[in-house]
């Protein structure tokens, strides 16, 4: 139901009163050279603020069968073909001195996963150049949400959601905190959760949080079974999305920033939900 997402009802309800107390205090008791309407207008303008940052509109959602929807509003950032390439290390694995340790993104053992598309724990990517491609590689679409986006994050297709991970930045209980729209910003503190979709095709989401938005919401867990658009998180502020998905099983014809269309030279604007963002390849429909 369109409204508010939650949290947001406590400061648009406190802001409100406040507001409509100082305004009736002001003009029956004493406005004191007018500072005390003014405060009252400052908490109603607060209020208007805070409910169009916790707005939580309805969406059509598509219907057509194995497509993938957008998990977040806001500006497609980039859409690559990427490789695993390293892993979270197990304790057997920081014992065997390989373990590569990066200042900013932490430990990693230096191979992916046997199977890499189970998303089993967080992978180290690279950019796959054109003739290199196989079977193991993902598409990774980024996606930039402003602060005057709609923060509420939806299911790309109906799913069980196999695992949630909470992530920071190396030797830091929170953070690091870098702007949502730079590179960087993929090893802010996220929350990484694996969908088992019907099909069998597992994918990936990560919601990260910006330079000014420090949490992240999530409104689904471990086992927790979602419809195609069902509402499963939110991140307050700007902030970012990064979904990877099988690049064996999916196509995209999303414009990108990267792709510096004219059209949309920010990359096409997406509605969580609603924007078709990756479809089946031929021979993968059921």
């Amino acid at each position: 139901m369109a409204g508010l997402a939650p949290g947001g009802f406590a400061p648009v309800f406190t802001m409100t009163m406040m507001g409509t107390s100082a305004i009736i205090i002001g003009a029956i008791i004493d406005p004191i050279a007018g500072l005390i309407p003014l405060f009252g207008m400052g908490c109603l303008m607060t209020a208007v603020f805070f409910g169009y940052f916790w707005r939580d509109p309805d969406r059509p959602i598509p219907r057509t069968p194995n497509i993938l929807v957008s998990p977040a509003d806001g500006h497609a950032m980039f859409l690559r073909r990427e490789r695993a390439v390293a892993r979270r290390p197990t304790q057997e694995q920081r014992n065997s001195g390989r373990v590569e340790n990066d200042a900013l993104s932490g430990e990693w053992f230096p191979e992916p996963l046997d199977e890499p598309l189970t998303f089993a724990t967080e992978q180290r990517y690279v950019p796959v150049a054109q003739g290199e491609e196989r079977p193991t590689d993902v598409y990774r679409l980024a996606i930039f949400m402003s602060p005057l986006d709609v923060h509420v994050n939806r299911a790309p297709a109906a799913c069980v959601v196999e695992r949630i991970e909470h992530r920071t930045g190396k030797g830091l209980r929170r953070g690091p905190f870098r702007a949502a729209y730079k590179k960087e910003s993929e090893h802010n503190e996220r929350v990484r959760s694996v969908h088992l979709l019907d099909n069998g095709i597992r994918i990936e989401m990560t919601q990260i949080s910006g330079a000014i938005a420090r949490t992240i919401l999530p409104y689904s867990y471990e086992g927790d079974t979602l419809r195609r658009g069902q509402r499963l998180g939110m991140i307050r502020l700007g902030s970012r999305v990064d979904l990877r998905v099988p690049a064996e099983a999916y196509t995209s014809s999303i414009i990108t920033a990267e792709n510096h269309n004219t059209a949309h030279p920010k990359g096409m604007h997406l509605m969580a939900g609603t924007s078709v963002v990756f479809e089946p390849k031929a021979g993968e429909d059921e």
